[in-house]
């Protein structure tokens, strides 16, 4: 990797600020931080599912509105898009923020806690901010805030992008990143940059960031063997597509570990669904298999999938079955511009203040943040935002029922959002590919 720890250490070593300006927006995003804490408390006690975010749409539309700025709603469902333009002519930078919920049921006793239910694909559920996109738009609101006091000194112009269904829309549906940009997102004006931000269970208040791949590519896949039905007291009558189905399981698992090159990048294989039977004495037609691929590396993704899927093929032959093999792509590597995470480091280290910044290890999560680093230079980063005095490996994850956030922690989300944007217009970098 060309920018390692050391180039990182490095570029924290000169900040280069205009000290007022830092000075002024320092205290502002102070100001507007009980806001902040208000904004994120309304979106948790009222979260909605992915492709289903018309409350909240409805809000964060009402507040841009507030600003003054251009807004359009009803990007990919219920996407809100805004432009701050600034004082004078400049580059464009976009910030993004996700606005979806999780069928979760919460565990966490907060006076503020979900106790919505939703329908998930055909089923009854909890709905909960278990990933801090709640965060995520409350933050973004208070950057937009706070740039917007600020409209004139800027040169250039701010998209802010709140994107619906980030966690992936419901079966049958398409949603999110990819269907943002599907809609033109960047048709008319396209941003130089953008810059995106997660929370973490991570020290409070420290920003993450690493270069090139940082989260994996996603790929869902779905495997159906067919064999021959018959009674369970004489399987040599039929084909069993159990049997099949064992094969697999354990040979899918070995590509990475047995035909990939693991020293240029990680990949993982799980299987998290196998559907088949009805009866324990029969052996059924078909065993229907679904699971996730992950990888960091574009081409070692393809070999896996077409190793995959050959695998697949011949196993299911050799026991006289067939099996077909599909995958679709959830999201690409989150691939972190490595000269952009470099330039972004004095404006993360003002941001991180005493927290400071981090490297962090790669993510075997993904994001479809990915598909905007696609067609511009970006950066995702992550904002720690356990409680001081709990160990982090004690803070619930992302996705948990106890998954919980400290609100302080915010206030260096609107500093680093906020200073990204700033330190951009002022002085956009040359961005190498």
């Amino acid at each position: 990797m060309k920018y390692m720890l050391s180039a990182i250490t490095l570029a924290l070593a000169s900040t280069g600020y205009a000290a007022d300006l830092k000075s002024q927006l320092g205290d502002d995003i102070k100001a507007i931080q009980p806001q902040v804490v208000a904004w994120r408390r309304d979106f948790h006690q009222h979260p909605e599912l992915s492709n289903r975010e018309q409350r909240t749409a409805q809000v964060v539309a009402t507040e841009l509105k507030k600003l003054g700025l251009k807004v359009q709603t009803g990007v990919a469902k219920h996407g809100v898009v805004a432009i701050l333009e600034g004082g004078k002519p400049g580059p464009m930078v976009a910030l993004r923020a996700d606005m979806d919920a999780l069928p979760v049921v919460e565990q966490v006793d907060l006076p503020f806690a979900s106790k919505v239910t939703s329908e998930f694909n055909g089923q009854q559920v909890g709905v909960m901010h278990a990933c801090g996109h709640d965060a995520h738009v409350a933050m973004l609101l208070g950057a937009a805030t706070v740039l917007s006091k600020h409209q004139k000194e800027l040169t250039g112009s701010v998209m802010f992008v709140f994107q619906p269904a980030e966690e992936g829309p419901p079966a049958g549906e398409e949603g999110g990143a990819k269907l943002m940009l599907k809609e033109g997102l960047f048709a008319k004006r396209k941003p130089d940059a953008i810059f995106g931000l997660h929370v973490w269970p991570g020290p409070s208040g420290q920003l993450l960031v690493r270069p090139e791949g940082s989260m994996a590519a996603a790929d869902t896949f779905e495997i159906t063997v067919k064999g021959v039905q018959t009674h369970g007291s004489s399987p040599w009558r039929g084909v069993d597509p159990i049997s099949v189905t064992g094969q697999l399981i354990t040979a899918l698992q070995q590509i990475p570990a047995r035909q990939l090159d693991i020293t240029k990048a990680p990949a993982v294989v799980s299987i998290g669904q196998i559907q088949a039977g009805v009866r324990w004495n029969i052996i059924p037609d078909k065993v229907n298999l679904g699971g996730t691929v992950r990888t960091f590396d574009p081409q070692m993704r393809e070999q896996l999938l077409e190793k995959m899927a050959r695998t697949t093929e011949h196993i299911a032959a050799a026991s006289g079955a067939t099996a077909d093999f599909k995958y679709h792509n959830a999201a690409a590597v989150t691939w972190n511009n490595a000269s952009l995470t470099e330039w972004a480091m004095p404006s993360l280290k003002w941001a991180g203040a005493q927290a400071g910044v981090a490297p962090i290890a790669p993510i075997t999560a993904s994001e479809d943040f990915s598909f905007y680093q696609q067609q511009v230079p970006g950066v995702f980063l992550f904002l720690g935002i356990a409680e001081p005095g709990v160990p982090v490996e004690k803070t619930a994850p992302n996705h948990s029922p106890f998954f919980k956030l400290y609100e302080p922690a915010m206030e260096n989300g609107v500093r680093a959002l906020t200073a990204l944007a700033v330190d951009y217009l002022q002085q956009a970098p040359a961005i190498k590919q």
